[in-house]
């Protein structure tokens, strides 16, 4: 068997192994704690969407957040218990920032959901690969890789892959985890190497793993053996790399394996190229064969412990209780997450396991010692011969560090894999990688603020928009509304049918009935007889005054000898004309009264009928009565009545205000 011509890829160092002390265990069970905290971003994208609520109960496998939109994933309970908590609680990330968590607490007893086992087969054969991606979205397969990329995305590609590129590379110092699943479960990685090539319609597959590894190289090869697959070209080989880290990195180990060099911006599926991590691939296999969602991976515990190894612990599952399992010893100054090159420090050891979490590194003082004081850079040149991405390291640094972001982008700031190679060989010992992630980061929140703006904006443009047409709309219903009662004119003027005069003409007999019985109400308010009755007792009372005065006067002229003053021929000549006056004005009431009782009298209008007369005669003398009554009351009464009466008006107003707001 011939072995496959390789490619060399620019830069990368090589650091001291230290493989050797986990590698030599069997993959074993990990422990079942009393409580998980699973962080619900367990993925590359957005973070799941809880399904449940504190209090339930939970069986293992059971999902428990739902993916929000492609760029996610499900999770699913690792056991079965009760959800305690819903809150933010500190993850595993550079940042030592808290983040929304599921806490559920163990009842010891690991009861599964019912499962069934999805026919990707049958699905695959009909043409519906999109119903096999959101499988897996909600089986919550993910890259196992460290990247942790939705997976179902990455089987979403061309009609037809020319390479299949498996990743068994396991290139950073202490991981061991790859290698003991290639060399243990070899069996169902290439059954699901199978799966992917026959989903993504692959002509070849390359499996690369480092020269480190000869056990696993061995297991992969007589898997695929056993499977009945043909090495070579048109079929599944394991190619042997050297161990040169960053092997491992995607773009890396396409350039090794096919010298394919993948260009900034460019995806490795437009070279027709794609690449899937060992672990990730196991993960497929295991949901789509048997239903089981990603609850569990294998995790190196390495560093300052008694008992280094893989282990295969429920995600969820607290560092510290991870850390007791492996018989962690005294003297430890930190833990590593991930690996010693790309991982990094954890804020506490209480935190739950995640998805992307391949090793833990319990360190001491001897075995990780610190790199000193960070010196100004010498600009010597040794982070861009070291650079797997062809970079220039130091002048990103520059850009990092005086925020100048925009430059760094120009300078394919997001080409950076951040291996760390770059701050490994540097003699300033600067953590160049950590002001990396901080460009990236500042401007990924640009970005983002950018977008809530551009959206916020569309959002008040549409508003406006939308305003406009309204009112465009409504001028048009107006003026079409106006056009049309215009154009109804002339025709009801020149062609008005006999019907429409019976109508018209009904119309004005109940305008002029409406006419007549507002103004009976007016009259039937007059009260004729009661208001001539008392302006006759006023006249009467005047002219009682009138005459005592006169009386008055005149004894006072006979003792005095003084005939009468002129004057009093004209307040006498007043007083008469005052009574002719009211005498006019009472035969005219007559006359109005007359014209209401006659039916005749009105010929223009319509007659009063005898009902509607009885009516008005009716109120007139409730009016008497009312007025009698009135006149009876004491002043005490009559103003307890008025104020009763101004209390309803008060009470009626209100309402009436009441009404109004509530329309409004």
């Amino acid at each position: 068997m011939s072995e496959r011509k390789l490619f060399r890829f620019n830069g990368g160092v090589h650091p001291p192994e230290h493989k050797t002390e986990s590698a030599g265990s069997a993959i074993v069970a990990g422990p079942l704690p009393a409580r998980l905290v699973l962080p619900l971003r367990q993925s590359i994208g957005n973070a799941a969407l809880p399904l449940v609520q504190v209090g339930e109960r939970v069986r293992k496998g059971q999902q428990i957040a739902a993916a929000d939109g492609s760029v996610s994933a499900a999770l699913h309970a690792p056991t079965s218990g009760a959800v305690v908590a819903i809150d933010d609680q500190i993850v595993a990330h550079p940042s030592g920032l808290a983040e929304l968590c599921i806490s559920i607490a163990s009842d010891g007893l690991d009861e599964w959901i019912e499962r069934s086992v999805f026919d990707w087969r049958g699905a695959f054969d009909a043409g519906n690969g999109a119903e096999i991606r959101d499988y897996l979205r909600d089986m919550g397969v993910v890259g196992l890789g460290g990247a942790v990329f939705p997976s179902h995305l990455k089987l979403a590609g061309r009609e037809a892959l020319q390479t299949l590129i498996i990743n068994g590379a396991e290139c950073e110092p202490y991981i061991t985890c790859d290698d003991r699943l290639m060399r243990e479960r070899a069996g169902q990685i290439v059954a699901g190497i199978a799966i992917v090539r026959q989903l993504l319609n692959a002509r070849e597959v390359l499996i690369g793993i480092e020269d480190n590894k000869p056990e696993a190289i061995a297991a992969m090869r007589e898997a695929i053996a056993q499977a009945g697959a043909a090495n070579g070209e048109a079929g599944i080989a394991v190619a042997v790399v050297p161990t040169l880290y960053p092997s491992g990195g995607a773009k890396q180990l396409i350039k090794l394996l096919t010298g394919i060099e993948v260009p900034s911006g460019v995806r490795s599926t437009d070279l027709g190229v794609q690449c899937f991590n060992v672990a990730t691939i196991y993960t497929i296999y295991r949901a789509l064969e048997h239903a089981e969602p990603v609850i569990s991976r294998i995790v190196t515990l390495t560093g300052n412990v008694a008992r280094p190894g893989n282990v295969e612990a429920l995600i969820g599952t607290p560092i510290a209780d991870l850390l007791a399992f492996a018989g962690e010893l005294p003297g430890s100054s930190d833990h590593i997450y991930g690996g010693p090159m790309m991982g990094f420090a954890l804020p506490t050891t209480e935190l739950g396991l995640s998805k992307a979490g391949n090793c833990i590194i319990a360190t001491t003082k001897a075995t990780f010692p610190d790199k000193g004081r960070e010196m100004p850079c010498i600009r010597c040149g040794e982070c861009a011969e070291a650079c797997p991405a062809d970079l220039q390291p130091m002048d990103l640094y520059w850009f990092a560090r005086s925020r100048e972001f925009g430059r760094a982008q120009e300078r394919n700031l997001f080409d950076c894999i951040e291996c760390g190679a770059c701050a490994y060989v540097c003699p300033s010992s600067i953590r160049l990688v950590d002001y990396y992630r901080y460009a990236k980061s500042e401007i990924w929140a640009a970005e983002a603020s950018k977008k809530s703006a551009d959206k916020a904006r569309e959002r008040h443009e549409f508003k406006q928009f939308r305003e406009e047409r309204e009112k465009r709309e409504k001028a048009e219903r107006l003026a079409a509304k106006q056009a049309a009662a215009k154009a109804a004119v002339p025709v009801a003027d020149t062609a008005v049918t006999p019907a429409g005069d019976d109508d018209k003409a009904a119309k004005i007999r109940a305008a002029m009935a409406r006419a007549a019985e507002k103004k009976a109400a007016d009259a039937a308010q007059l009260d004729p007889d009661a208001l001539d009755a008392e302006k006759k007792a006023r006249i009467e009372a005047a002219m009682a005054r009138a005459a005592a005065t006169k009386a008055k006067r005149d004894a006072a002229h006979a003792g005095s000898g003084v005939e009468p003053a002129a004057d009093d021929e004209a307040k006498a000549e007043k007083i008469r004309a005052a009574m002719a006056a009211a005498a006019a004005r009472k035969a005219a009431r007559d006359a109005a009264q007359a014209v209401l009782e006659s039916p005749a009298a009105a010929p223009a209008a319509p007659a009063l009928d005898p009902e509607k007369a009885e009516r008005i005669r009716a109120a007139m003398q409730k009016r008497d009565e009312e007025k009698a009554r009135l006149a009876a009351m004491s002043p005490e009464e009559r103003a307890a009545l008025a104020s009763d009466k101004q209390a309803r008006i008060d009470a009626a107003k209100a309402r009436a205000a009441a009404k109004k707001e509530g329309e409004a």
